[in-house]
């Protein structure tokens, strides 16, 4: 009897070790959008700098102590995130915008023709099923993989690419789904968040101003997410009935980010801020300023909040003030390069990518950038200023 319970309690402890959370089950990792998985007990946090050799769009996902990346191409990388050094690569044969999830070795991803199903232990496309562009990041909820298509359709497979569901629906499914108690939430272009019943059925659309980009995140029995009209909406999950919404000046293409535990949300806009609201009321808390469009989505590790803004710098705050903890520009001015990927987070390893083509891990612990390639471009185009201020300068006192 006492060597049956010592075997269901090794097998129970199994089940919440950090093994059995290595899955990267949605967009961000999760239905809040947090980005962050803990660190093996034998990782060393380094720093680097990847050249992906086309731009980064889509989030990457992290599994064990690889994480993975998608170009705008198509090219999906397996890289070491201790080394920064690629294992493997696959052309999924499609450009994308999707963001990959993965699950037990299965890694899926959206393309302009479809969705892509790579087993990453031998490294091959296994599966695909082909529908209009898929531009958001699957969810991954009992064994059937969920994802919106540019064809209206909401569809659910499992992980043969066999069909479970498929629902029409109105405009174009640009957000990633997230699935919560049976009921799928998505957003669509024509202004609507709808919830549908993994059996099919729908339980309530709720329209806004505008499109719905941003994907929806979840808390407390609500929903939250974004619109292009400048708001950000508040939902009871059941009925689909408005909470509370607050008007953020302009369009909000960033998926929210929830912080449960502080009962803080955070979002930003193409007003050029983050924005962090108190999920009880929608009363905002701060906001901070970039001075440029701010389409990323927040990652959360202790006390910060990591994200990019389309000037080009990634931002690391202090959650509960925004205040600067500090910040990267990779392209140092001269060759700024939009972050529109949103950054996660392993340990101490802040990784995201931008649109020079370029995937960095920093140490958000320490506060410790990699050295960026484009300084040297920098330096080089200063020295070519100095040198032709130099000749100028020479050739007018020449002239007297």
């Amino acid at each position: 009897m006492y060597k049956k319970l010592l075997i269901a309690l090794i097998i129970g402890l199994l089940c919440l070790s950090p093994i059995a959370a290595q899955n990267w089950n949605a967009f961000q990792g999760d239905s809040q959008h947090t980005a962050y998985r803990d660190e093996s007990s034998d990782f060393v946090t380094n720093l680097w700098t990847f050249n992906i050799e086309s731009p980064v769009h889509s989030s990457p996902a992290i599994y064990k102590d690889y994480i993975y990346v998608v170009s705008s191409q198509g090219i999906l990388k397996a890289i070491d995130m201790e080394t920064g050094e690629e294992e493997w690569d696959v052309d999924l044969e499609a450009p994308s915008t999707s963001s990959p999830i993965i699950h037990k070795n299965r890694l899926y991803v959206g393309c302009e023709d479809g969705l892509k199903i790579v087993n990453i232990n031998s490294h091959k496309i296994i599966k695909e099923y082909d529908c209009d562009n898929v531009a958001a990041a699957p969810f991954y909820y009992k064994d059937v993989i969920y994802f919106g298509s540019d064809d209206g359709h909401l569809y659910g497979v499992d992980e043969d690419a066999k069909v479970k569901l498929n629902k029409k629906l109105d405009g174009e499914l640009k957000t990633s789904p997230i699935v919560v108690d049976d009921s799928i939430y998505i957003g669509s272009t024509n202004g609507k968040m709808y919830s549908i019943g993994t059996d099919k059925d729908k339980n309530w659309e709720f329209t806004t101003g505008d499109e719905v980009l941003s994907s929806p995140a979840y808390v407390n029995e609500t929903i939250l997410f974004g619109s292009s009209d400048g708001s950000i909406y508040y939902l009871n999950e059941s009925k689909g009935e408005l909470i509370w919404k607050t008007d953020l000046s302009n369009k909000v293409i960033s998926s929210p980010t929830i912080d449960e535990y502080d009962n803080s949300v955070f979002v930003g806009s193409d007003a050029g801020n983050m924005t962090c609201l108190d999920v009880r009321d929608g009363n905002i808390k701060w906001s901070h300023s970039t001075g440029d469009k701010v389409q990323s989505t927040a990652a959360l590790k202790d006390n910060l909040v990591a994200f990019g803004s389309n000037n080009g710098v990634l931002y690391v705050l202090n959650k509960y003030t925004g205040a600067e903890e500090f910040t990267y520009n990779p392209g140092t001015v001269l060759f700024n390069s939009e972050i529109t990927s949103s950054p996660v987070i392993n340990g101490n390893s802040l990784l995201f990518g931008d649109d020079s083509g370029n995937l960095y891990s920093l140490n958000i612990n320490k506060y410790e950038v990699p050295g960026s390639t484009q300084m040297y471009y920098s330096i080089a185009v200063l020295i070519i200023v100095i040198i032709v201020a130099i000749f100028v300068v020479k050739k007018v006192k020449g002239r007297k």
